[in-house]
């Protein structure tokens, strides 16, 4: 861990480049931080996907998760998009997680292996 003085004493703004990254100090526009994290993430994955229902934290309501899917970052929003349309519920993409709106992990589950993806119902 890089000292408090070390962390405070980086680049923030170039009048040639723009704002800079904290994390590559690299200008926005070359920051890689994006990529090394999906890629770290893809990296951790076992290739199973794990549907659950959650309640949690959401006053009653509940809430598909799916996790686990071994996508990058914009092919997770697109098959997100795509599962909420075939759905017809809302819900969130983040932090590799996506989130359906309701219970629908039977109609999930059948999306999922017809796309060729390896799937789990987890959870009670």
């Amino acid at each position: 861990m890089a000292s408090l003085r070390d962390q405070l004493s980086g680049l923030v703004y170039s009048t040639e480049h723009g704002d800079s990254c904290s994390g590559c100090r690299k200008p926005v526009a070359d920051c890689i931080c994006a990529q090394l994290e999906d890629a770290e993430r893809l990296a951790t994955l076992d290739g199973i996907v794990r549907i659950r229902r959650e309640t949690s934290g959401r006053k009653g309501k509940g809430v598909t998760t799916l996790t686990g899917v071994p996508l990058a970052d914009a092919e997770l929003r697109l098959l997100g998009k795509k599962l909420k349309k075939l759905c017809g519920t809302g819900g969130a993409c983040k932090d590799g997680v996506i989130e359906i709106q309701g219970d629908h992990r039977e109609r999930l589950k059948l999306a999922l292996e017809q796309e060729g993806f390896k799937v789990k119902l987890a959870g009670g």
